[in-house]
């Protein structure tokens, strides 16, 4: 999840690529304070759009709050580093049992909360059972695993699962695991405490998010004793404040062709990342054509995912061969599982009898999405199905239809939660239709076995979706990354939930 996706529904559906009008509707009950801006000394100022409308994420989904907050503000147990792989986070170390059901976290010494308070197993445990018994976040299922803690001493940890599961380890190393102390879940939506580089310094709902540094911070202190975070509504604006050097980073650019410009002005550096957003293009595996397996695969053929991602997104984003896995992922198997090929499609669309098939395609009411749908349109016709783009209001038509009731044949979103396989196509009674019980066996084996066994495990798993041609990833979204000169620091990469503040270095 990024900080330009400013709110998500709860079966982890992006829902918006441009700029969240309703998070700076729904400001009441916050007192919102003058807009922090780069005056500071010793600051880094980061641009981007989707303003969160409270700091509260265990109550509220969406990505703009834990871009804020995670990392910066609250830590983990664990850390998921840039190559996605689990490290030592508070916890220096941790033990698990031969049935892989108790894990046994031996916290690190010396670490305090920014209010001075200490992090201790009695916290750590607090706030994994927190998640369970009070969050409403939709992310807090990933906690259904967890059977009961047990504080052994205050730097020892003991928690226990129901069963094993690979997946709620790395997922302690996003939001469900942030640390938090009980004296201070009362004020989480505009005054949240944790154990990171930063605490918040003001909050203007709409407008900025300012940080400063903690001063008892254990680890490496931040490069600038003061980060912000500033929200646009557009990308012109967006663009004349790194230029006015009003802003050092613009995060999460939102019109490449802007961007195209900028790279043409050799002081300003552009990089781009990938996400965990794949823009997957849904066939609903129950409703005809789509429940002859010879018309999906067609489909997978006829789509020129390069031609989309140039025509949709002005060419950035990566094509990952159909396939739901970002390349930062170990599960990512690195193969084209369906090469552009319309003359294969055709030949599958003759063998199901499917010439002429009408499919009503819902769309979302983003640019990315009806961009890149107009052209799908165009290779779906090509290959003999009569196509046709139905225009779908995002969110109250669109998740009532499609997401709710299943009643659609084919659309067009983007996904952003961080390894969402077993959520997506594990669960036959979502949106898009999709049965295996191969897949769901695969699942469990790589839930339940050894680390190397989950990878191993996992990219069987994405060969039998790809197989089956559940669905189609047109495209992994892509994280643009502008900076003004000087500027370090930048991971544009995107592995789990934080926007790094603390890494970046502003030379001024």
């Amino acid at each position: 999840m990024f900080i330009m996706f400013s709110l998500r529904a709860t079966a982890s559906v992006l829902t918006g690529l441009t700029i969240a009008t309703a998070a700076t509707a729904c400001s009441a009950g916050y007192t919102a304070t003058p807009t922090a801006t780069n005056q500071q000394v010793d600051s880094i100022v980061v641009g981007t759009s989707g303003p969160p409308a409270s700091l509260d994420f265990t109550t509220t989904g969406g990505a703009a709050i834990p871009s804020v907050l995670m990392r910066n503000v609250y830590e983990t147990l664990i850390s998921i580093d840039n190559n996605g792989d689990i490290t030592p986070g508070l916890a220096t170390s941790w033990d698990v049992s031969p049935d892989g059901t108790v894990y046994t976290f031996h916290l690190r010494d010396g670490v305090t909360f920014s209010t001075g308070e200490p992090f201790t197993a009695d916290t750590a445990a607090f706030s994994i059972t927190r998640v369970k018994d009070a969050w409403t976040n939709g992310m807090k299922k990933g906690m259904d695993v967890v059977d009961h803690v047990r504080v052994i001493d205050p730097l020892t940890l003991e928690v226990t699962l129901s069963r094993p599961s690979n997946q709620w380890l790395w997922s302690m190393g996003t939001l469900i695991g942030a640390m938090m102390h009980p004296d201070h879940v009362d004020k989480l939506a505009t005054d949240p405490v944790g154990t990171g580089p930063y605490t918040i310094d003001s909050f203007a709902v709409g407008q900025s998010v300012a940080l400063k540094e903690n001063p008892t911070y254990w680890g490496t202190k931040p490069h600038h004793a003061h980060a912000i975070i500033r929200y646009f509504a557009d990308a012109t604006s967006s663009t004349n404040a790194l230029m006015s050097g009003d802003i050092d980073v613009l995060w999460a650019a939102q019109q490449p062709e802007v961007v195209l410009g900028l790279q043409q002005n050799s002081g300003y550096n552009v990089e781009v990342g990938t996400t965990n957003g794949e823009v997957l293009l849904s066939m609903n595996n129950k409703r005809a054509p789509f429940d002859d397996i010879r018309v999906r695969q067609a489909v997978m053929y006829a789509i020129d995912r390069q031609a989309v991602i140039d025509t949709a997104w002005a060419g950035y984003g990566t094509d990952t061969g159909g396939q739901p896995v970002p390349p930062t992922d170990p599960w990512y198997t690195d193969k084209n599982y369906y090469p552009y090929d319309p003359d294969k499609a055709r030949e599958l669309i003759r063998e199901a009898g499917a010439e002429g098939a009408k499919v009503e395609f819902d769309v979302p009411s983003f640019p990315y999405a009806m961009s890149a749908s107009e052209i799908i349109v165009s290779q779906l016709r090509d290959i003999g199905l009569d196509a046709y783009i139905v225009g779908t209001e995002f969110p109250a038509v669109w998740l009532n239809k499609v997401m709710g009731q299943a009643d659609y044949q084919m659309s067009l979103i983007a996904h952003v939660e961080a390894r969402d396989i077993p959520h997506l196509f594990g669960n036959p009674d979502y949106y898009l239709g999709y049965d295996s019980s191969q897949l769901r066996d695969q699942l469990t084996k790589a839930d339940t076995g050894t680390p190397e066994e989950n990878v191993q495990y996992m990219r069987d798993a994405v060969d039998t979706i790809m197989s089956d041609a559940a669905a189609d990833t047109v495209f992994n979204f892509p994280n643009i990354v502008v900076t003004a000169p000087g500027v370090t620091g930048i991971n544009p990469n995107v592995v789990t939930e934080g926007l790094p503040l603390y890494s970046m270095e502003a030379r001024k």
